[in-house]
């Protein structure tokens, strides 16, 4: 084996091939059908790509030159919250534009069955791709151990695996919250993450904990919620019992109304006692009592992306990409103020 092989991969698939070998995976499929309108050098580099990863073709990676059914599957997981809805719609009326049906699953439940027969339900019906809304590290985990036949885009906030990604910026939408807290003066700014597994969560968590170690703050163990308001309020009670803190950083905003109801309840005023920041932006959050301070995320264009990746991945010659991720908008109401 020559110094530029690389070691045999048990889950090689065409799109490895494909990354590999700088085209497309229909291009792939060309090259192992022996069909015609493939370019002499793109052949070898797709036959030498094939050597090198000691790949097998399966019966569906052949025939996917041949899958042209104008409709994207899409796998969602996780809660029907505003963000995942938000990115559902928009991802929707983006594929409609560009002349793709959606057919949509949405499993009950992570395990690998589940997930696994949700996938083949849309292979069943000719997708022609797979779009992943993927909340838990999980999902991604899964689904990187299986040859779909079809590409396979994942929204999701961690780079796992070997599929296109798309995704907002956790992690630098936290920075960008704590340090606004960090710019008003306060030097204790505790955490209410969201569950964990949950790769918003934890990205978030690790923005919030990187910024207090780069700023020489003190980093307190976050107590952890499930998104719910009534998680929130439950931490808040929590929380409060023990201590009052300058400045909490919460990790979305539903949380965040619970825990504004907990300090209420204490007699704690907002932001005069606690300064206090969100995550979403959801509708509600300019009326929340006080309007929140939260970090804004652009669910819309995120929905266009993934479509937009998708497009890209189904278009001849085109190398697999990532997709450039956007930092969520930090948005300033009366919920902070400087300490």
């Amino acid at each position: 084996m020559s110094s530029n092989d690389e070691q045999p991969r048990a889950s090689t698939t065409i799109f490895d091939v494909a990354r590999l070998a700088g085209v497309s995976h229909q291009t792939v499929s060309r090259v192992l059908n022996n069909l015609p309108n493939v370019r002499a050098a793109t052949r070898e580099r797709v036959e030498q790509a094939i050597r090198q990863l000691h790949y097998v073709p399966s019966q569906a990676a052949r025939a996917l030159v041949t899958r042209r059914s104008r409709t994207i599957g899409l796998v969602a997981t996780g809660l029907p919250d505003f963000g995942p809805s938000s990115i559902v719609l928009s991802f929707n009326r983006s594929a409609r534009i560009a002349g793709y049906a959606v057919i949509a699953s949405h499993p009950t439940d992570i395990e690998g069955p589940t997930l696994r027969s949700a996938a083949e339900m849309l292979i069943r019906q000719s997708v022609e791709a797979i779009v992943l809304l993927a909340a838990e590290r999980g999902v991604l985990d899964a689904f990187d151990d299986w040859e779909l036949g079809v590409p396979l885009v994942a929204i999701a906030s961690e780079a796992r695996g070997r599929s296109v990604r798309v995704s907002l910026d956790q992690y630098g939408g936290a920075r960008r919250a704590v340090g606004h807290l960090q710019e008003l003066g306060h030097r204790d700014i505790l955490h209410i993450a969201g569950p964990a597994g949950s790769m918003d969560a934890e990205e978030r968590l690790r923005g919030w904990r990187d910024a207090l170690i780069d700023a020489g703050m003190p980093v307190v163990e976050p107590l952890r919620g499930d998104w719910s308001s009534d998680s929130g309020y439950r931490i808040g009670q929590q929380l409060l019992a023990e201590r009052t803190p300058e400045a909490v950083f919460v990790g979305n905003d539903q949380m965040t109304l619970g825990f504004l109801h907990a300090l209420h309840d204490a007699g704690l005023r907002v932001p005069e006692d606690v300064s206090v920041v969100g995550f979403d932006d959801v509708p509600d959050s300019e009326h929340f009592s006080p309007p929140l301070t939260t970090v804004r995320q652009d669910f819309t264009a995120l929905g266009q992306e993934a479509v937009s990746a998708v497009l890209a991945q189904l278009k001849d010659e085109e190398s697999p990409v990532m997709s450039a991720m956007r930092i969520p908008e930090l948005v300033v109401r009366a919920s902070t103020r400087q300490r």
